[in-house]
């Protein structure tokens, strides 16, 4: 809802007449969280339609740019993915311009990556993105309940 007349607010999900009604799946909290993960991801990819960028894609530029010089597989370590789908964003990523591979000077094996100023501009984008959208998301609670939120979320993907 919004708080101010004029604001607008991205619609995510059309209301179904009769939706109300959904019985005793109402108490399944697994079914929350899907239609909660849906409305926040839907949200996100309006917010992001114009970066062509994904969100592991903006999460890999982001560790990135935290940590210069990091290897493939600190960042999959970082982004809890396998090295497969880490080479995967990795590879994209350079095609588009957004890092330099170069060879690791502690270890000669590796590969430590680092943005371009292109990469840069492009996390300059996303990082504006995520503030709205997570405005958007941050708008339904008070920040007490944000905090209870996140903790109780961590409890279930750690």
């Amino acid at each position: 809802m919004p708080k101010h007349p004029k604001e607008t607010v991205a619609i995510t999900t059309p209301h179904v007449t009769g939706d109300e009604d959904i019985g005793e799946i109402r108490n399944i909290v697994g079914f929350h969280i899907r239609l909660a993960h849906g409305a926040v991801y839907r949200h996100f990819t309006e917010t992001f339609a114009d970066l062509d960028l994904t969100q592991k894609q903006v999460s890999a530029l982001w560790l990135i740019d935290d940590h210069p010089d990091i290897a493939q597989t600190g960042l999959a370590q970082r982004m809890r993915m396998d090295r497969a789908t880490t080479m995967a964003i990795v590879n994209r990523l350079e095609s588009k311009g957004y890092l330099l591979r170069k060879p690791s000077r502690s270890d000669g094996r590796k590969q430590a990556l680092n943005l371009t100023d292109r990469g840069r501009k492009a996390l300059a984008a996303a990082k504006r993105a995520i503030q709205q959208h997570e405005h958007w998301l941050k708008s339904r609670f008070s920040e007490k309940e944000v905090t209870k939120l996140i903790e109780l979320l961590t409890r279930i993907h750690e």
